[in-house]
């Protein structure tokens, strides 16, 4: 058997990911013929740089830059699930929401559509910190969260 030989099966997202009214953010994204790859379709790394900055657009729109001096804020995992190909000159709706909140951590669920149909997604784990490591989220910060949490039901 060769690594040719093996299948490996498409990303099954849940329904409620694939629906832009489950997320309470969009922006509307540029796509670039230099994100092309050579099957044409746009590649990748390319579409990581979208979620990048729709996660930008998000995180400035509900003000997360909001801490307590010494705290920041830090990526610590990024997931991307490619659904279908998406393709140069048409523009990418990165459409974002909270997932998740934890004690000092919060997920960030976003998707990328284009004429409607989402062509990947993408599950960002943040996890605040300060001098001694993980810090818990201060209430105002959790009250935005729990008013931008994305519809999974």
């Amino acid at each position: 058997m060769t690594i040719l030989d093996i299948e490996t099966p498409m990303p099954k997202p849940q329904s409620w990911q694939l629906d832009p009214a489950s997320y309470p953010f969009n922006h509307r994204a540029e796509t670039r013929f230099a994100d092309l790859d050579l099957l044409g379709h746009i590649n990748n790394v390319s579409m990581a740089g979208l979620f990048e900055h729709g996660r930008g657009m998000f995180n400035h729109a509900i003000a997360v830059e909001r801490r307590a001096p010494g705290q920041r804020w830090l990526i610590v995992s990024v997931a991307l699930e490619y659904i279908a190909e998406a393709h140069f000159p048409e523009h990418v709706e990165i459409a974002s929401g909270i997932l998740r909140i934890g004690r000092s951590s919060w997920d960030i669920a976003s998707a990328a559509f284009q004429g409607g149909e989402c062509k990947a997604t993408c599950i960002t784990t943040i996890v605040l910190t300060d001098a001694n490591g993980p810090t818990a989220l201060p209430q105002e910060l959790r009250a935005e969260f729990e008013r931008l949490h994305v519809k999974t039901a």
